[in-house]
């Protein structure tokens, strides 16, 4: 205000209110100041972010927030890492539509997302592909093995009974797994061989998981 500059800048309250804050010099040496409440305004936007990239039914990240946090993985895999995607498709899950009635099977979805959360580290992603299909980013880890590891963990989560619309519900989920370096070096790439190694998943019996490039694994 004393260098009569025009300012604006936004301040949130300790109550959370946000405030848009401008100020503009005026003739004969004035200085306005205007405070506006723009909370609901930066609500809004901000929810409209977060839909953006996430899923609606279970809040997860979508195909498109899945896509960009593969990208980072696969670039900390260039710098000598090793990352995995994992590719699920859960067994079962249309005859419980079907029986149940879509409102049983979206509770259901957002129960086995519940799961697949608690399963995972905090700098992984849980991400829903679309229908009955998700995906992982299991970044930082020392083998494939360790890939392993926790698609068997995923796997005893999912086939654990759930209480759904009243009832005991049981489901599967089978597995593919690419990794990169070693499977590819793009989010497309990766994806499509995460993708490949799950129908070899499917066609072997279900329930189990499968490398890319390799013998699928039992439950």
């Amino acid at each position: 205000v004393r260098e009569r500059r025009p300012h604006q800048y936004e301040r949130m309250r300790p109550n959370g209110t946000v405030l848009e804050v401008r100020g503009m010099p005026i003739a004969g040496g004035g200085f306005v100041t205007t405070y506006v409440d723009v909370t609901e305004q930066r609500r809004n936007q901000e929810l409209i972010a977060h839909l953006a990239h996430h899923d609606t039914l279970t809040d997860l990240p979508n195909r498109k927030l899945l896509s960009d946090r593969l990208q980072m993985a696969i670039a900390g895999s260039a710098r000598g890492g090793l990352m995995a995607v994992h590719f699920l498709d859960i067994d079962h899950f249309k005859p419980v539509n079907d029986t149940l009635g879509h409102r049983a099977g979206d509770e259901l979805l957002v129960a086995i997302a519940g799961r697949l959360l608690s399963s995972v580290r905090g700098n992984d992603t849980v991400a829903r592909i679309g229908g009955d299909e998700f995906a992982i980013v299991q970044t930082a880890i020392r083998a494939r093995a360790d890939a392993g590891v926790l698609a068997q963990r995923l796997i005893d989560q999912i086939t654990r009974p759930f209480e759904i619309a009243g009832r005991q519900v049981e489901v599967g989920v089978s597995i593919g797994i690419a990794f990169a370096p070693l499977d590819g070096s793009t989010t497309d790439e990766l994806l499509a061989k995460a993708d490949d190694a799950l129908y070899r998943s499917k066609a072997q019996g279900r329930c189990r998981y499968s490398y890319f490039g390799a013998k699928s694994a039992a439950a």
